[in-house]
């Protein structure tokens, strides 16, 4: 089943009691989407890759800007103009040649969400934007699939798993129990406004990815159930506790949203 190659790439991985052969053989037949493939999608897609997730799909829609170069680490001067999605296939498969990457330059919108994410076993959602995230939590129901879910602001970071099973073995919380509503249009400053610092979004697309790994392995405490912040200027770290909302429109007992929306005009942004 292994390659020499394989064995020596991943011996430092398989090694471990926890992982073992089994454990990577695991990774090898599972399949990750990654949404967004800038700051926090980047290294979120690279460990994935170099861990030996069998399959990746990069749904990104932009191209590369000279901006996005100093957290954005996989894309170099050279790319700038080019399609994200396109550039990164590239990387990871010169990266790890024994992934298969798919890229998907398009916008992800409420008509080809599910299409798109239908055949991965986990959902990662590195977005920078308030339509994206409800939308692929949404997808993310509606399909059965777990949720990784990473953001950033400034100094600060945010962790969570929605949509799995929490240690006491009941199902988690969607972000839509954490955020039952958007906030009002314009009242959170994206990046370009309210700047970010570099090393920020690699430090929390790593906890992304870890998160993302222990889903797919089945290993330790999955942040399921909570949120983790994490305050670079501080170096500190808290766990929240977030509960699943009986309420909640797509996740709760009695859901009410039984299929996608129109998420731009849910966030009061149009339609």
């Amino acid at each position: 089943m292994w390659s020499r190659e394989e064995l020596l790439r991943y011996h430092r991985q398989m090694i471990l009691p926890q992982v073992g052969p089994e454990g990577q053989a695991r990774l090898k037949r599972s399949s990750v989407a990654v949404v967004g493939a800038g700051g926090l999608g980047v290294p979120v897609l690279m460990y994935l890759a170099a861990a030996g997730v069998g399959r990746l799909g990069v749904v990104e829609m932009d191209r590369v800007e000279l901006s996005n170069l100093h957290r954005q680490v996989l894309y170099t001067t050279q790319d700038v103009g080019r399609p994200k999605a396109e550039v990164a296939a590239e990387r990871l498969r010169a990266l790890n040649p024994h992934v298969e990457v798919e890229a998907f330059p398009v916008r992800l919108t409420s008509e080809n969400a599910l299409e798109i994410l239908r055949g991965f076993d986990l959902l990662v959602d590195a977005s920078d934007n308030f339509p994206t995230r409800y939308l692929v939590n949404d997808a993310a129901v509606l399909l059965d699939k777990p949720l990784v879910f990473g953001a950033i602001y400034q100094f600060d970071g945010q962790v969570a798993v929605f949509h799995h099973r929490t240690r006491e073995g009941e199902m988690g919380p969607c972000y839509r129990c954490l955020f039952p509503k958007p906030p009002p249009p314009g009242s959170v400053p994206s990046c370009a406004e309210a700047g970010v610092f570099g090393v920020l979004p690699g430090v929390v697309g790593a906890l992304m990815a870890a998160e993302a790994l222990k889903v797919l392995l089945g290993l330790g405490e999955v942040l399921a159930g909570g949120l983790l912040l994490y305050d670079a200027l501080s170096v500190q770290f808290r766990k929240l506790t977030v509960r699943r909302n009986p309420a909640c429109p797509v996740c709760g007992d009695h859901p009410t949203q039984t299929s996608l929306i129109d998420y731009e005009a849910f966030c009061g942004l149009g339609g």
